[in-house]
């Protein structure tokens, strides 16, 4: 059974439906005792940070989260739920995230070339830093969608795969039971679907 955190900010319908969509059982839950019974947990995310990681405080899910993550159970962060998986956030001030993962989440803008728009918004082809069991079956430039505006700094050693805007930026990282994915799965089609049964396999 796979659980996914509802803690105010996620994506649910959608994730719930792709998940519906490769024959997964899910529940949409912000209880501790379902989250810890889960096979798998899925961290989702949209928005600010901060805002973000204030509601997961607030409804009990930060140290669930945590708990969970140090039992060994699979967890997958999305988007802002990837980034809440790092140290700490310097959007609208320096937030302290899970630390699940070492890195800082920052802004693109002052990193990229000014001919790029931010938000980086819409497909982009992914390059392989090293092997990762998410992308199992999937090859090299495998299309996924993004909307971001900020990004993972500082973690190389945890990136397993990078998407070019100007510069490399951060689209998927694992430390150990632990993977992040910047871009947005349940939006990328076919690939996101297999991205989410490859993890749901793990």
């Amino acid at each position: 059974m796979i659980a996914v955190v509802d803690y105010g900010v996620g994506n649910l319908f959608s994730l719930k439906c792709s998940l519906n969509a490769i024959q997964e059982e899910a529940i949409i839950t912000r209880k501790e005792e379902e989250i810890k019974a889960a096979d798998h947990v899925i961290l989702p995310g949209v928005g600010a940070f901060g805002d973000a990681v204030r509601k997961l405080r607030e409804t009990g899910m930060f140290d669930v989260v945590k708990e969970t993550a140090a039992s060994g159970t699979p967890i997958l962060g999305i988007c802002v739920g990837m980034q809440l998986l790092f140290e700490r956030d310097l959007e609208f001030g320096t937030h302290e995230g899970l630390g699940l993962i070492p890195g800082t989440v920052d802004a693109i803008e002052p990193r990229i070339p000014d001919q790029f728009d931010v938000p980086h918004m819409g497909w982009n082809p992914l390059h392989y830093t090293k092997e990762c069991a998410l992308f199992r079956g999937l090859p090299e430039q495998t299309c996924v969608y993004f909307v971001h505006s900020y990004a993972a700094f500082g973690c190389d050693a945890y990136v397993t795969a990078e998407a070019e805007y100007g510069i490399p930026l951060t689209a998927a990282v694992q430390n150990g039971n632990v993977y992040g994915t910047q871009f947005h799965p349940e939006k990328s089609g076919n690939a996101g679907l297999a991205i989410l049964k490859n993890f749901c396999e793990l």
